[in-house]
This record gives structure tokens, C-alpha cells and sequence, in this order.
């Protein structure tokens, strides 16, 4: 009994939505498995795609592999319940949304290149499926809300959990024999998540989009001897992806007495750094005290038992 009220107290600090969405993993893997065919028409197979677009929004929901299921289930729920509380529900199912269409749009594209530069029709008609391009995703979100938060066993901050990710991925990638089957997405997955959070997330506490802070740049996913080289770089591209919003914050800046408009300043990321970590101490401390009620109601019933 105390096993089982155990593992449902800890089931329970999972939300329900990223419960419902771990259903919808491992049903996909489940229909993919019994009927295989279903993977022709559910994952992205680029060549495909054009009949078949619905599959820039299916794949990424179909993991072909019981160790990718496993994997993306662990990680939608225990960075999901970091998340979506900071978040809410509505934003944070925008977010898989946004996410994983990019991240599959990006990966089609990429393929038709591919393909044209080296004439291979392995690119067309390789699937490509996983939730990993969202997970990737989620690591940013952390980098963004929690940043200085550091791992207990590895002795990491948060910051730098999608660098070192991605360069794992890459590092495996020269191992195995398929590595296009989930590094694209990765990698796109990343940039992707990194774009809308930077640039396009509206914030309801402000009223404004995005988190123009020096601490979210994209130097910021590379160490400090790099970023004098990369910041000049990711400015001409930010002005060439949102430089007509960009001038439309200097002109308001201007209009109001060159004064910062709310939310334009480090000031409010580090408050939404500040609610995350409260967040997180809250849910932490709620897990414990749990912990502490389940132990003292097997300790009752094991007395009573006696």
C-alpha cells in the first residue's frame, strides 16, 4: 500500500495536460507499431509532404523507437511541470504547437536542399518523426526562466543545458548510422523555440513580445570568448527577421522621452527569472511535504498492522 500511494503521490505533481500529451506519445507509438503503414502517412517524409502536409504537424507526435517514446514521455512531463505552471496551459500548448511546426517545416525544407545539392533520394523519402525538436524546446524555456539554476548531480546551470545538449548530439552523430533521423530536429528545434521566446512570445504582464534581454541573446548559447564574434552576426539577422519591430519600439521609445518601453529592459526578465524560481521552490517544497504525509501514513498503517 505504501508503495502504490508512493508512486501516486509523485504521479501526481505531473500536470494533467502534460499527462494527456504523454497519452497522445505513446498512443502514436502504438499505432505505428501495429500498423507500420500508418508511418507513410504520420511522419515527415519530404517527399510526401506536399499531398500529405498534415505530416508537419503529426511527426513530431510519432516516435518510431520504444527508447524515443520513453525518452520524450520523462521529458515532457518533468520539464513540463517546471513550465507550464510559469507559463499556464494555453501558452505552453501554443508553444509545442509553434515549435513543432517550425521544427518540421525547417527539417522539410532542409531536406529538398539536400536533396538538389547532392541528388540522394534518401532525403525525400527517409521518415522523420520525434518529439525531440520540442524537448529541445523546453530546454530553452528553462534557459530562459531558470537560468542560474543548477543541477544538483551534474553541477550545471540551466543556461547551458541546450548548448551541451546540442553538442552531445552532434559529438553521437558521427557514431551512428542515422543520425538526420533526430539531429535536424534538434537543432531546429533549439533555434526555433529560441526565435518565438526571443522574439515573438507575448507577455502578459507587459503587454509586449519577446525577451530582449542580454542574457537571452543568442551569444548567450556560446561561451564568452565566442560572443564578441557572434553578436554582430545575430544583430544583422534580428534586424532582417524583426527589423520592422524593432523600429517600431525605437520610434515609441522616442515618442516617450527615449525613456525604455515596460518590458524592453533586463528588469523584467530578471522578475521572470524570479518567478520561476519561486515557482520551482514552491512546487519542490509541496513535493516534500507530500513526501512527508505519504511516509507518516505508512508509518500509522504499519503500526496499526502491528
Amino acid at each position: 500500500m505504501s508503495s502504490l500511494s508512493g508512486g501516486a503521490s509523485s504521479l501526481a505533481g505531473f500536470t494533467k495536460l502534460c499527462k494527456g500529451i504523454a497519452v497522445v506519445l505513446v498512443g502514436g507509438h502504438i499505432v505505428v507499431q501495429i500498423l507500420p503503414a500508418a508511418v507513410n502517412y504520420l511522419a515527415l517524409i519530404p517527399a510526401r509532404t506536399i499531398p500529405f502536409a498534415w505530416n508537419l504537424i503529426t511527426a513530431g507526435y510519432i516516435e518510431p523507437t520504444i527508447y524515443g517514446v520513453v525518452i520524450s514521455t520523462i521529458g515532457l512531463l518533468f520539464m513540463g511541470k517546471i513550465l507550464e505552471p510559469i507559463w499556464g496551459a494555453k501558452e505552453f500548448v501554443k508553444f509545442i504547437f509553434i515549435v513543432n511546426f517550425l521544427t518540421s517545416l525547417c527539417v522539410f525544407v532542409t531536406a529538398i536542399a539536400l536533396y538538389y545539392i547532392r541528388m540522394e533520394e534518401n532525403y525525400l523519402y527517409m521518415p522523420l518523426s520525434g518529439f525531440y525538436g520540442v524537448l529541445s524546446g523546453f530546454l530553452v524555456g528553462i534557459k530562459q526562466i531558470l537560468p542560474d539554476h543548477e543541477l544538483p548531480l551534474l553541477r550545471i546551470k540551466a543556461k547551458w543545458l541546450p548548448s551541451i545538449i546540442l553538442l552531445l548530439s552532434v559529438a553521437v552523430s558521427f557514431f551512428i548510422p542515422e543520425p538526420a533521423a533526430y539531429l535536424p530536429m534538434l537543432v531546429f528545434g533549439t533555434y526555433t523555440s529560441w526565435i518565438y521566446l526571443r522574439f515573438l512570445q507575448r507577455r502578459p504582464e507587459t503587454k509586449f513580445m519577446g525577451d530582449p534581454s542580454d542574457d537571452f541573446s543568442f551569444s548567450s548559447f556560446f561561451p564568452e570568448l565566442l560572443r564578441p564574434i557572434i553578436d554582430p552576426f545575430a544583430a544583422i539577422f534580428a534586424r532582417l527577421c524583426c527589423g520592422k519591430r524593432q523600429t517600431s519600439s525605437e520610434a515609441q521609445d522616442y515618442e516617450l522621452g527615449d525613456n525604455p518601453l515596460p518590458g524592453s529592459d533586463p528588469i523584467e526578465a530578471s522578475r521572470r527569472r524570479e518567478r520561476g524560481a519561486r515557482a520551482l521552490e514552491e512546487r519542490l517544497a509541496a513535493e516534500r511535504l507530500a513526501a512527508a504525509q505519504t511516509a507518516q501514513e505508512s508509518g500509522k498503517d504499519a503500526m496499526e498492522s502491528v
